[in-house]
């Protein structure tokens, strides 16, 4: 007898696709038109980018789970990021689903991220729908990009039952999908039939017991801990007794003191679950992203989430310059600590080391964005902190040094193309291909190590003069291809605590370019410029002009300060040396020398 069966209530999907592709638009339009808010309402553009980070940069950071109803059946949708740094989220989010709809941009095509995303999705063995979006634009070549997705799916090893995926035609801002590009639409029906009818419902087996597993964390402060995930096979209601199977196979018992789903944005309260729904249980203390949550009777638990190994680190620390303490709240080491300790509960692909000094923290992760948006996020909290250079992972096998490579793919315009070449084999980059397809634009790619390019993303932008674009993609570990010079120019660095003076900074501009303006404070070891040769100088930025009662014969030159470009996170952790960090302050960002007295530095 056939015990595996389907729930057809049910869909669960993933909206993927590489950075700006229209995800997040796409589902928006989702919401408008399967009926979620009553007509004439007002709706915020992008409402599952929550988080006021995931708004100002107009990205998605974490994944994010809503439903709509269409035909009679529910539809659960994940909505993915887009960069491969946050490819952590991307993985527990496809644990969850049964299949995916692909958007690609019908100008750029299908970019690394996309290849990134859809990589994972094949080796999930999921249902692809394959949206070919904002059909509307001006330099849009449908036709063409639909052969680079066929290209794609064979480079990656698709089966011939993936190759055989059905396509749309869309332009997700006006909420509009197609069949062809001769047909007409005025709406997202189309979409929302091809998923039910493409999209496997979840299937579960009738004689397995309860099975949960915990593919994403909350925390409520009523409720505590959240598990949430895809109900595997059977069913449970509320107050039942559970328990939770962690790594170490350890049983640790509960009982479920809330039940709920989710219901468009929202999340409903419920006493019961069918299987194959995304569910949030509350009720248990320790809880982490892949553990199992089966009954207590029969306990059986389910192949961990599994996530690519970090390749890069950085150093966490307490901020010990003379000006800590002034703007935030938390900057105790062990309250940093504990900070990223929740870290690591919450995001599968981050982990967490503790040094031989009890106040100094090393935190792996996929790359120097997800780092720099897990410490702008902290500061956001009121934490203070300094943080070092992101140094990569190595791996050591057979006696040889292995570091982990990129895939770098570059799309500027052809007179760029000498310079970033040369930078970049400078760097140990080899180029394997080039394309260009006479518009004035080029597209490479080059293999090249991760420790190349921290750093060198600023570079790239000024060579390029600003019109470079340039995405990565993890490619695997090589043998080490050697040293080359990472920084040709040194530090500007104060010599005393004060506060600038712009006599001083207009004298020094020759020196290099500064960071900072006429009336902060500063102190002994701070950095505040760079210098135009390698090696660091020592200077006096609080320095006045000496007065007289003498007249001066002429006039006196007119000490006008250049303009300062407000100093990032992300130019901080790309501009320091191994021997700087960066100060992290909930309004400041500073960068100074490990050693401050420059004496001992010396």
């Amino acid at each position: 007898m056939e015990t595996v069966i389907r729930n057809e209530n049910l869909r669960n999907i993933a909206i993927i696709a590489h950075v700006d592709h229209g995800k997040t638009t796409l589902v928006d339009a989702m919401f408008q038109q399967s009926g979620l808010f009553r007509p004439g309402a007002v709706m915020d553009e992008r409402i599952m980018d929550s988080m006021d980070l995931e708004r100002e940069r107009g990205i998605t950071i974490t994944a994010k789970n809503c439903s709509v109803r269409y035909g009679g059946v529910k539809i659960n949708i994940v909505d993915t990021p887009g960069h491969a740094d946050f490819g952590g989220e991307v993985e527990r989010a496809l644990s969850m689903t049964q299949g995916a709809v692909l958007l690609v941009d019908a100008s750029e095509g299908p970019l690394p991220q996309t290849r990134f995303v859809l990589k994972k999705a094949l080796e999930n063995g999921l249902r692809l729908i394959v949206v070919i979006n904002k059909i509307d634009r001006k330099d849009a070549r449908p036709d063409e990009v639909l052969d680079e997705i066929y290209d794609l799916f064979i480079d990656l090893g698709a089966t011939d039952d993936q190759l055989d995926f059905p396509y749309l035609y869309a332009i997700g801002r006006e909420g509009i999908a197609k069949k062809s590009l001769t047909g007409t639409g005025s709406d997202l029906h189309p979409l929302f039939k091809t998923i039910l009818g493409e999209i496997p419902a979840p299937e579960y087996d009738l004689e397995e017991p309860f099975q949960m597993l915990v593919s994403d964390l909350g925390y409520s402060d009523y409720l505590g801990r959240l598990a949430i995930g895809r109900v595997q096979n059977g069913s449970a209601g509320f107050k039942d007794t559970m328990v939770c199977i962690n790594e170490n196979n350890k049983h640790a018992p509960f009982r479920i003191t809330k039940f709920q789903v989710y219901e468009g944005m929202k999340l409903k309260d419920t006493t019961a679950c069918e299987p194959g729904e995304i569910v949030i249980l509350s009720g248990m203390d320790d809880v982490k992203i892949g553990d199992t949550i089966c009954t207590s009777a029969a306990p059986k638990a389910l192949e961990r989430i599994s996530v690519d190994e970090p390749t890069i680190s950085m150093e966490f620390t307490m901020n010990t310059s003379p000006l800590s303490g002034r703007e935030g709240k938390k900057l105790q080491a062990a309250k940093i600590k504990e900070r990223l300790i929740k870290e690591t509960l919450m995001n599968v692909a981050i982990r967490f080391e503790q040094t031989e000094d009890q106040d100094r923290f090393i935190v792996k992760g996929r790359g120097e964005f997800q780092m720099a948006i897990l410490i702008e996020t902290m500061r956001r909290e009121g934490f203070e902190l300094s943080v070092g250079r992101p140094r990569v992972i190595y791996k050591y096998e057979n006696g040889k040094q292995l570091e982990p490579i990129e895939n770098l793919f570059v799309d500027l315009a052809e007179e760029f193309v000498g310079v970033v070449t040369e930078k970049l084999s400078i760097r140990k980059g080899r180029l394997s291909n080039l394309v260009n397809n006479g518009s004035g634009r080029v597209r490479a790619e080059f293999s090249i190590p991760a420790r190349s390019l921290i750093g060198y993303r600023d570079e790239f932008l000024t060579d390029t003069k600003g019109t470079g674009i340039m995405n990565i993609i993890f490619s695997g570990y090589e043998e080490y291809r050697g040293d080359f010079p990472t920084r040709y120019t040194g530090s500007i660095v104060s010599d005393r605590r004060g506060t600038s003076v712009a006599y001083a900074l207009f004298h020094l501009q020759p020196r290099g370019r500064l960071f900072i303006s006429p009336g902060e404070l500063v102190y002994e070891g701070m950095i505040i410029g760079e210098y135009n040769k390698a090696g660091d100088i020592a200077v006096n930025p609080s320095k006045e002009k000496k007065l007289s009662n003498m007249r001066a014969a002429g006039k006196d030159e007119a000490t006008v300060c250049a303009n300062v470009l407000p100093m990032t996170l992300e130019r901080a952790i790309n501009f320091i040396n191994d021997d700087e960090m960066v100060e992290v302050a909930p309004h400041s960002i500073r960068m100074h020398k490990r050693v401050f007295p420059a004496h001992l530095r010396h």
